[in-house]
């Protein structure tokens, strides 16, 4: 098979230039394309992807800042292959990446495909303690990267495998931002098409992110979530509601212990402890098991009340959702 990787863009040249560093040392054999995205930015990358137009065949494109969605759809229409490996510019991968693809897709073809993160030695604390939260099976029920998850795993365009055939047929990604994966994802299973997890095929992802950043972050996923269980109300699940009731009720606990009432609370307490021994022997380090606590935290709570005011929202309202939540969308 011939792929086109499909890599969009903003703001950040230096981050980019790893990605593509990576990609040049990639063990495959068989030629692939380079599909970069400039996204409207104001820091251009265009001198970055020059630097590797020798060692790539690299395609550099410029357009107005639409979002990521919009732009992964403008770089796999000009793509050339069939297959499209879509990357965010913050991942860097190992040199057997494309090789496990191909090998995996050899053997099992699907049209939509999803690899696990992971972080480095080089990581920063902070990085590491993120990695953990968003990709742990004690937090995200493992989501995003791992084959032992709480439901049917959906592929994210940090790591993201589709097909042509799969693109055209769907329309690919929707203006809606964060949330466009998931909403893509449901449409292709909407219309029969498979996806899989390739578990050697993993990114390190690095997530340049600081608390009031993350904590914008998984607010929004929130609140895109509480839309697409509005636009395809066949995957609403329980499990949405999890970080949600963890926030009430560990505000609940709080409350009772004010009143010397502390069993709610140890419970609590029983479980962060949890998330700090596992998170410090993964890491070796007590420090990261500290702050992927407060990672958790942040994690849970900034969800769980963006998921329920966005859902209490929805429910108080009958006008289109790019009108009630205009932050979420691309215009």
């Amino acid at each position: 098979m011939k792929f086109s990787f499909i890599i969009p863009v903003y703001n950040r040249p230096e981050e980019l230039e790893e990605l593509l560093h990576s990609l040049s040392h990639q063990s495959y054999s068989t030629d692939f394309e380079v599909v970069v995205i400039e996204d409207g930015s104001t820091i251009s990358s265009e001198q970055v992807c020059q630097k590797y137009a020798q060692t790539l065949h690299l395609t550099y494109l410029s357009k107005p800042n639409t979002g990521p969605g919009d732009s992964r759809n403008y770089g796999m229409r000009h793509a050339k292959y069939d297959y499209f490996l879509i990357l965010d510019s913050d991942c860097i991968l190992p040199p057997h990446y494309l090789e496990e693809v191909d090998a995996f897709l050899e053997r099992q073809y699907v049209d939509c495909f999803g690899g696990p993160d992971t972080a480095t030695d080089d990581f920063t604390d902070i990085q590491k303690a993120i990695n953990y939260v968003m990709t742990s099976l004690l937090t995200t029920g493992g989501i995003r990267g791992n084959q032992k998850t709480v439901q049917r795993f959906e592929p994210r365009s940090f790591n993201m495998g589709l097909s042509r055939k799969a693109f055209e047929a769907t329309g690919g990604f929707g203006k809606i931002h964060p949330g466009e994966d998931p909403d893509l994802v449901i449409r292709l299973w909407e219309q029969d098409f498979q996806t899989a997890f390739i578990p050697l095929a993993f990114v390190f992802h690095k997530r340049r992110i600081s608390w009031k950043q993350f904590r914008k972050q998984v607010s929004k996923f929130g609140q895109t979530r509480a839309i697409l269980n509005y636009w395809h109300p066949q995957t609403r699940k329980l499990t949405f509601w999890l970080p949600t009731c963890f926030a009430l009720g560990m505000c609940a606990a709080l409350g009772l212990a004010l009143l010397g009432y502390i069993w709610a609370l140890v419970v609590y307490l029983c479980y962060l402890l949890l998330i700090g021994w596992d998170s410090s022997r993964e890491h070796r380090s007590m420090k990261i098991g500290v702050l992927s606590v407060w990672a958790v935290l942040v994690q849970f709570f900034s969800y769980g009340f963006g998921f329920l005011w966005a859902t209490m929202k929805i429910k108080s309202t009958k006008r289109p959702m790019e009108e009630v939540f205009p932050r979420l969308f691309f215009r």
